[in-house]
Order: C-alpha cells, then sequence, then structure tokens
C-alpha cells in the first residue's frame, strides 16, 4: 500500500454488514463518498482482506476492460485504428498511476461504467430503444457513484453527435441528455462540498482570481496534452506552481489554448465532413473531461499540486484515440504501408511498454515511491510527510519518521498535519511524551478544528496520572468536532480511570449505538459494568465481544473473571482462561487467572502452580501472581520454604504489602 491506500482499503469500523449501510448513509464514514467503489472494497476485502494482490488484479482487470470498451466505441463509430488507440490506452505510463495505485480504483471502476454507459448509448442513439437507453442511464449512475468526473459523459455525447451529423438537435440530442446533465451537476457540486466540508479543499491555497483561474486552467492544459505526446519525467506528485498574474510567459498558455482552438475552428471550412470536425471534437472532449481538475473547483489534491497523471486517465482518450485514427490513416495513404503500418504501432506500444514497466516499478512499496517523488520533486512537504508516516509504521525506523516530518515542517511550518504526525512519532519514543504533546498543540493553534489533534493529544495526556481531567477535555473535544465510536470509546477509558463508571458506561454506550459491531467496546463496557457490579450484563457484553472477534484473548480472560464470580461457572471460567492463554501464550494475566481458578479445585494445585510460574516467566514483575503462587505453596505440605522465598520477593518488589507481611509472620511462626 501506498500514499493513502489504508485509508480507502476497508476500516474494521465499516467491515461489517452495518459497516456497508454505513458506506452509503453516513457521510464522513469513507474518506470521500464514492458509496459503490467503497462498496467494491467491502466486497474486496471480505475476499482477501489487506492481502494487496487482490487489489490490484482488480485494477489491472478494470483497466483492460476499459482498453476494450475504448476498442468496442471505435469500432461502433467506425474510426480506423480501434484496437491501436485501446492498446495505447492500456500500455501509456499516464494510466500507470492510476492502475498502480490501489485508492485510484475509483479511476478504473469508473471508467469502466462511464465507457460502457458510452457504448450504449451509441446503440441507443441508432436504435433510440427505451431500454437501451434505461441501460445507459443506469451504467452512468453506476459511474457517479464511483467517481463524479464522470459527470462530463453527457457533454462528451453531445461532442460525439456533433462530430458525426455536424449539427446538434434539441430533440434528438439533447432532450435525452437532460437528465443526465441534471445528475451529473448535482454529483459534481455535492463532491465539492464534501471535498470543502469533511476532506479539508478549502483556505489561502485554494483562492485564486479570475486571472489566475485562466492562467493555470492553460498550463493543466498543455501540460496533460504533453505527458501524452511525450511521456517522460512522469512524477506521482509534481511540483505546486505559483501562479502569478505579473510573470508575464504565464500568459503564453492561455493564448496558446486560445491559438490552438482558433486553428482548429477555421479546419471547420474543409469540405470533408466529420474529418474537419474530428480535431475539434477531440479537444473539446479532452479538455471538457479535464474541466473537473482545471482549477475552478476546489480539489483537495491542489494544496500540493494543481496535477497529477490520474486526473486524465478519462480525458487523455481525446488525444490518443484521434491519435490513433490519424496514425493509421495517415499510413492507410502511402501505398503497400500495411507491413510499415503495423511495424510502426508494434514499435509505438513496445516503447510504451517499457516505458509502463519502468513506471510501475516505483509503486514497489511507499518507501520506493516517495524516495523516487523526492528525487525529483524535494521541496514536496506532503511527499516528506507521507514517507514519515510509512517510516513510522516499520520496526526501528521512528528516527528517520521524525526526520521526515521535520523537513516537511521545514518547507510549510503550517502544515497541521504534520504536527501531528510527528506528535505521533515523539508519543512512541521514550521520554518524549511532552514533546508529542506540544506538537499536537501546535497542530491545534494552526488549525483548532483538527479533531486528530485534539484525540491524539487526548491519549498522550491519558498517560499522565495528573492530565486526566485535560485528557477528558480534549475527547470532549474531539467529539464535538467529528463524533465517532472510537471518541466515545477513548472518553468512556479516560472516565473510567477516573473512577466515573456512570459517565464510562454511558460512552461505551454511546460507542456501540454508532458501531454496533464495535467488539473492542463491547468488552469495556463489559469492564464497567463488572466494576459496577452489574455482573449479569457484563457477561453479556464480554460474550458480544467475541462473538464478533473470537480470537480476542483480552475478551475470553474477562470473561473467564466474571464467570469465575458465578457459583457453579468455575469450569466455564477455566474453559475460557485456556482459551485466552491458546490465542496468546504470552498473557502473563490470562495464566495468572487460570491458576488461581485451578486453585480453587480439588487436586489441581500442581496445574496452578505451573500457571502462576508460566505468569512468572513472561511476566517476572507481576507480583500478584507471585503472591498467588506463595498462597498455595504455603497450603502445600513441605513447600512452606518455597512458599516463604516467593513472599519475600514479592515484598522486595513492593514494600508495602503488608498481607505479605502478615502471611511470612505466620510461616516462620509455625517453622518454629
Amino acid at each position: 500500500m501506498v500514499w493513502d491506500d489504508d485509508a480507502h482499503i476497508t476500516s474494521p469500523a465499516l467491515q461489517s454488514l452495518h459497516g456497508l449501510w454505513r458506506i452509503w448513509f453516513d457521510l464522513g464514514a469513507t474518506h470521500q463518498y464514492y458509496p459503490l467503489l467503497h462498496s467494491a472494497f467491502w466486497i474486496e476485502h471480505l475476499l482477501w482482506g489487506d492481502a494487496v494482490l487482490g487489489y490490484h488484479l482488480v485494477n489491472v482487470t478494470e483497466h483492460a476492460l476499459a482498453a476494450c470498451l475504448v476498442v468496442l466505441i471505435a469500432r461502433r463509430l467506425a474510426l480506423p485504428g480501434a484496437w491501436l488507440a485501446g492498446l495505447i490506452f492500456a500500455l501509456h505510463p499516464v494510466s500507470v498511476e492510476a492502475v498502480a495505485w490501489i485508492s485510484e480504483q475509483k479511476s478504473t471502476l469508473s471508467a469502466v461504467f462511464y465507457l460502457a454507459s458510452a457504448l450504449t448509448y451509441l446503440h441507443f442513439d441508432r436504435t433510440r430503444r427505451r431500454s437501451h437507453y434505461l441501460w445507459a442511464l443506469g451504467l452512468f449512475v453506476l459511474a457517479l457513484l464511483s467517481k463524479t468526473v464522470t459527470a462530463t459523459l453527457p457533454a462528451a455525447l453531445l461532442v460525439v453527435s456533433w462530430w458525426q451529423r455536424g449539427r446538434i438537435e434539441w430533440r434528438r440530442d439533447v432532450r435525452p441528455l437532460l437528465p443526465w446533465f441534471v445528475l451529473g451537476a448535482s454529483a459534481g457540486f455535492f463532491t465539492a462540498w464534501v471535498e470543502r466540508t469533511y476532506i479539508g479543499a478549502e483556505g489561502a491555497s485554494y483562492e485564486l482570481t479570475l486571472v489566475q483561474h485562466i492562467l493555470l486552467a492553460g498550463r493543466i492544459l498543455w501540460f496533460y496534452a504533453g505527458k501524452i505526446v511525450w511521456p517522460s519525467n512522469l512524477i506521482f506528485s509534481y511540483p505546486h506552481w505559483q501562479v502569478d498574474p505579473a510573470v508575464w510567459w504565464q500568459y503564453f498558455y492561455p493564448l496558446g489554448v486560445l491559438t490552438l482552438v482558433a486553428g482548429l475552428l477555421v479546419l471547420l471550412r474543409r469540405p470533408d465532413g466529420a474529418a474537419r470536425r474530428a480535431p475539434l471534437a477531440g479537444f473539446l472532449i479532452f479538455a471538457g473531461t479535464l474541466f473537473p481538475v482545471l482549477g475552478f473547483l476546489h480539489v483537495f489534491p491542489f494544496k500540493y499540486s494543481y496535477v497529477a497523471d490520474h486526473f486524465q486517465y478519462l480525458a487523455s482518450l481525446g488525444i490518443m484515440v484521434p491519435g490513433a485514427c490519424l496514425l493509421v490513416g495517415s499510413m492507410a495513404r502511402i501505398p503497400s504501408s500495411k507491413t510499415a503500418s503495423r511495424a510502426l504501432g508494434v514499435m509505438l506500444l513496445a516503447v510504451l511498454g517499457v516505458l509502463t514497466w519502468r513506471q510501475s516499478a516505483l509503486y514497489r512499496d511507499s518507501e520506493t515511491l516517495d524516495r523516487a517523488i523526492l528525487a525529483r520533486n524535494p521541496d514536496s512537504w506532503m511527499t516528506h510527510d507521507n514517507l514519515g508516516i510509512a517510516l513510522a509504521q516499520m520496526p526501528g525506523r521512528l528516527t528517520d519518521a521524525v526526520a521526515e516530518f521535520q523537513a516537511a515542517l521545514r518547507i510549510y511550518p503550517d502544515h497541521a498535519r504534520a504536527h501531528v504526525n510527528l506528535g505521533n512519532a515523539f508519543s512512541q519514543m521514550p521520554g518524549r511524551l511532552p514533546d508529542a504533546i506540544a506538537e499536537y498543540q501546535t497542530a491545534l493553534r494552526l488549525q483548532p478544528g483538527l479533531w486528530q489533534a485534539h484525540h491524539n493529544l487526548g491519549m498522550a495526556l491519558l498517560q499522565m496520572p495528573d492530565r486526566l481531567p485535560d485528557a477528558i477535555a480534549e475527547f470532549q473535544a474531539t467529539l464535538r468536532i467529528h463524533p465517532s465510536a472510537r471518541a466515545h470509546m477513548d472518553l468512556g477509558y479516560a472516565w473510567s480511570q477516573a473512577g466515573k463508571l456512570p459517565e464510562a458506561i454511558a460512552e461505551y454506550q454511546a460507542a456501540l449505538q454508532l458501531q454496533p459491531d464495535y467488539a473492542v467496546a463491547h468488552n469495556y463496557l463489559g469492564v464497567a459494568l463488572a466494576q459496577a457490579g452489574r455482573r449479569p450484563e457484563a457477561i453479556a457484553e464480554y460474550q458480544a465481544a467475541l462473538q464478533l472477534q473470537p480470537d480476542d484473548a483480552d475478551a475470553h480472560n474477562n470473561l473467564g473473571d466474571a464467570l469465575a464470580q458465578v457459583p457453579g461457572q468455575l469450569t466455564d471460567a477455566i474453559s475460557e482462561y485456556q482459551t485466552a492463554i491458546k490465542i496468546q501464550p504470552d498473557n502473563a494475566e490470562a495464566h495468572n487467572s487460570l491458576g488461581y481458578a485451578l486453585s480453587q479445585m480439588p487436586g489441581r494445585m500442581d496445574d496452578a502452580i505451573a500457571e502462576f510460574r508460566a505468569a512468572l516467566r513472561v511476566q517476572p514483575d507481576y507480583v500478584q501472581a507471585r503472591i498467588n503462587l506463595a498462597n498455595v505453596l504455603s497450603r502445600m505440605p513441605g513447600r512452606r520454604q518455597e512458599a516463604l522465598t516467593q513472599y519475600e520477593l514479592a515484598l522486595q518488589a513492593e514494600p508495602d504489602l503488608e498481607s505479605v507481611r502478615e502471611a511470612i509472620k505466620k510461616l516462620r511462626a509455625a517453622r518454629r
């Protein structure tokens, strides 16, 4: 997984049927509101979990299907070079980002529905059958639910109609597509609102004047066209341009676009019908499909780069398909050119294939990709930040991660999330908790509404006994900004640490209202209920947790503790402890609890002693296990000296244990 793949692959909170419901009806439950995409991820996770091979195979398969649909559409339009167009799209290196990056399954999935809808609509345009129209409309809706950049499809279909017939008729061409335009516009504006509200696509970096918007749009169009024609120096994250109206040469980009359009309009005067309209049609499809990412709408990635290869995944067809047609058509005019034409096509595809193979290798892992970006774009603060996140997840690389976060902040000191990530790294390093707290506080000064900073600051303060009230305040602030099951659960744990069991129980219950399948919350609620003396309810919660997560050793151990206090349930308690140990052999607490339960059963003293010793092997400073071992030994003939030794070791660890002192006195008196 690279970049933000972990934010797209289905999180544990969404892996149940209730999670699938949340994908569709709970805004903010997923990284972006593309419910069909995340439903696909949900199914894929059900099939192979976090194993990335399956996701990559799906992406490649969808890309192959999209390429085949390009061929079918080109053949339906009777264009020469249909197969060459499809193969160029399949093998062109600008497509690598959309296919090799798991998160961009939204591009490949939406492309399949987009192109299938276009092909079906072309059938409708010929037959005028209602069934073809409804199928095309349904596929368009599926495309919108996968990625809303596909909202440009009805405009592209109008361009195709104009290219074919030289005019657009209201009844035949426009009226059938009116519902499509309404759906596309609604989806587009909704996505723009989500980008601003939930993802953070707002602020000074997005505020451009009209002149800046025009300068940016012109430069973006030439940039993407250039990468299609000459795909060199492809970077996952390109440098962030400075769009300055005072810089004279930037005006050449929009002027160049106007000049190109003027030239294409001049071609319309040629007498050869659809051929004279083809170049302008290709340009309109290319530029129109790119419109959502030309800078007029707020798109979150614009914060660090105005361009990205995956933005032109579909738009590239506006150049690739006409280009393939032009190449094949030109070669057909040369006598005896069939062999030469094929050889030229093979060479072109071979070059594209080699470039794509090399580009794909950069996606091997996060570190490889990030370092490739920094080699060509060293000022990419976002890449430094992402590399830090990747390194922080690798054993022994926290120091390297800190260096990357600090590099990101040197370039962009006001990047609140980088301060949070640096704080997260510090919180895992011995003695750096105060530094972590300082970073979270800096993040909140820069972005007071950053709920992750509030939450992580609460978790850091929770580790400091004298800051428990402050931790509680931070969790409450988190919930005011971003109500979530995790925040309710952590607040519940903080209340339980403060001895406020009713408040803790209420928060755990609130977490489960938001996420009924939250196994950890069921377990923690069970602990709080048991502490409150509500044992039957606690047992029910432990059992609910284990139904959801049968391999939770902690829940098995807690259920064993609860059952051990119910008359006649000691055997069941022992079974739960044994299950916990089977799942987690180094669980010292479960070994100790099992030992204590066995000590209550006739003839099981030796087994109990073995469990206490197992607990002490795992955790030599486990005082309670040592006391329990001493208690059992003191009741066995001839083993009082061993018991005395264990009591003395316990007393050395905790000198204030008065009960242990009394036990030692009794044993010594018995020896005299």
